[in-house]
């Protein structure tokens, strides 16, 4: 298509959608789910999910989005700011729920750019950003950094939280402060605490993990995620009603552990507990959707399902991948890696009013940094040129005309710290191994006894799986993708635009790097595309 016909139709899409109201916005994101737990995306699938399937047969599939890290809370700062969480002082790993914000205050985020346009912004569900709890003075000191939950912490709940999502441009929330196994186990509305009758309590283990720590009487954590899915149809229906349009992020703590079906699941998949949670999760979905429709907007609500990484091992993977099933869809690694399976995950966009064909596909590669700049975009809203840093539109996607599509490439980063670029057909690991944790397929340490490289390259397109290491064949690749990376850190952004500033030193190079590829040969192969996009 020429350019001069796309932006004929693209100025045919703004004028309509200037003539139409403002599309409700719903973003619904999984803990822990891959890319083939959702059956639409694999043939194959032993987990047969109807209602999430139905979302795209309604609208477009993305069979190559990435989240922007292979764990959970850099994800969520990606998705909500557009922006790299390494950009921030958080390198490595996720925070805890008595960290405080990871985002700082005055950064855009979806909700503050949307509540800028009129939207009534909502958010219910899993948080794991931070905020500030009062703690009382002979509390233990807490390491902002510090994933888990310190034996000591004394928190004073009846003063409930500050720097939570309000400050982020949400006018409502209802949320938990981190993951469903990491006190403490209390949900905060609108910065309160709801249920100040809290007492520890014992955790438990295995597929049920949940670390013990304070409780309120208020939580049932068998019941969080059908809560917030209640809830989260009651502010569907209730905004339904109102002249303003609303935007609801909706992140489920599910089927992160602990993996608690209720028991009209327990068995039904075939599989393990695993399997049953997320049929009872799609299950969730189907009503969700059905709110939608009662309320006569499902056709003007742009409605995102996706995942925030890969399968986590506690969901036991060697026992679903014996019932025949395999949630990383036959790529490598899962949770935390720096492969394919820690952050290719399920990705799917309804929008029946704004022109989202049903039923299509897309295989461009994306980032779930993307949103942003999709909504601005969507919005025709310029952003300034601190926000969404690492955002790129997806808009032309949606509508049909992805030669417009900006991406040039994407950045990955496990949990270990360990970084990846992606350009084209072509993924750079900087590191031996999976990034991941000590119980993935190949640590750094196992790498290291093996004597493996530090440097993986492989070719996505002839190699999937990760399985064969081209590095020493294609150096110039190797230095291109290299010096990209370099460029990106270096200008504190990866968008056109002013160039920006990370917070701290961003070393991204492992030990034995630069040793190891002074000695590669440098023939150049003409034939090899390194740029572009599928």
């Amino acid at each position: 298509m020429q350019k001069s016909e796309f932006l004929i139709a693209y100025l045919f899409f703004i004028l309509g959608l200037q003539a139409m109201e403002k599309p409700h916005i719903i973003y619904v994101l999984m803990d822990d789910m891959g890319q083939g737990d959702v059956s639409c995306f694999n043939p194959s699938s032993k987990i047969h999910t109807p209602q999430i399937d139905a979302l795209a047969k309604n609208g477009m599939m993305f069979t190559d989005t990435h989240t922007n890290s292979s764990v959970c809370t850099p994800t969520r700062y990606g998705i909500l700011t557009g922006r790299y969480a390494w950009r921030t002082h958080l390198k490595k790993s996720v925070i805890g729920g008595t960290s405080p914000s990871l985002i700082k205050p005055g950064r855009m985020t979806l909700a503050s750019l949307l509540k800028g346009q009129g939207y009534h912004t909502g958010m219910i569900g899993k948080w794991h950003l931070g905020w500030d709890f009062s703690f009382h003075p002979d509390s233990v000191k807490i390491d902002p950094l510090y994933w888990g939950y310190t034996p000591g912490t004394k928190i004073d709940y009846a003063k409930g939280v500050e720097n939570g999502p309000d400050v982020h441009g949400f006018d409502y929330y209802y949320s938990i402060p981190s993951s469903l196994d990491i006190p403490p186990y209390v949900y905060v509305e609108n910065g309160r605490v709801t249920n100040l009758d809290i007492s520890e309590r014992k955790g438990e283990e295995g597929k049920r993990l949940w670390r013990g720590g304070p409780m309120s009487a208020d939580f049932d954590i068998e019941d969080v995620t059908p809560n917030f899915f209640r809830r989260a149809n009651q502010f569907i229906a209730k905004n339904a009603k109102s002249d303003k349009p609303f935007f609801l992020y909706l992140p489920l703590p599910s089927p992160h552990t602990p993996i608690l079906p209720i028991k009209k699941f327990q068995g039904k998949s075939g599989v393990n507990e695993y399997a049953d949670f997320i049929l009872q999760i799609d299950s969730h979905m189907g009503e969700l959707i059905k709110t939608l429709k009662d309320n006569n907007i499902f056709d003007n609500t742009l409605l995102v399902f996706t995942a925030d990484n890969g399968i986590s091992p506690r969901a036991d993977i060697v026992e679903i991948n014996n019932a025949g099933h395999f949630p990383s869809n036959g790529f490598r690694g899962r949770k935390a890696d720096i492969f394919e399976g820690g952050h290719r995950v399920p990705y799917i966009v309804t929008w029946p009013n704004g022109g989202v064909q049903a039923g299509s596909v897309s295989e461009q590669t994306i980032c779930t940094t993307d949103m942003l700049a999709t909504l601005a975009d969507i919005l025709e809203v310029k952003l300034p040129e601190n926000a969404g840093e690492d955002s790129y539109s997806t808009l032309p996607l949606l509508i049909n005309r992805p030669y417009d599509f900006k991406r040039p490439a994407t950045v990955h980063h496990s949990i270990n710290g360990s970084y990846a670029i992606r350009q084209g057909d072509w993924k750079l690991i900087f590191c031996a191994g999976s990034g991941g944790w000590p119980k993935s397929d190949l640590t750094p340490e196992m790498a290291s006894a093996q004597g493996l490289p530090v440097i993986q390259l492989y070719n996505l397109k002839s190699d999937p799986a990760e399985t064969v290491n081209l590095y020493a064949k294609y150096p110039h690749i190797v230095d291109r993708l290299t010096v990209q990376m370099q460029k990106y850190i270096d200008e504190g952004r990866s968008t056109p635009g002013e160039a920006q500033k990370n917070t701290g030193e961003t070393p991204f190079l492992p030990k034995g790097f630069a040793e190891l590829s002074a000695k590669l040969p440098r023939k150049v192969d003409k034939n090899v595309k390194v740029d572009g996009i599928k």
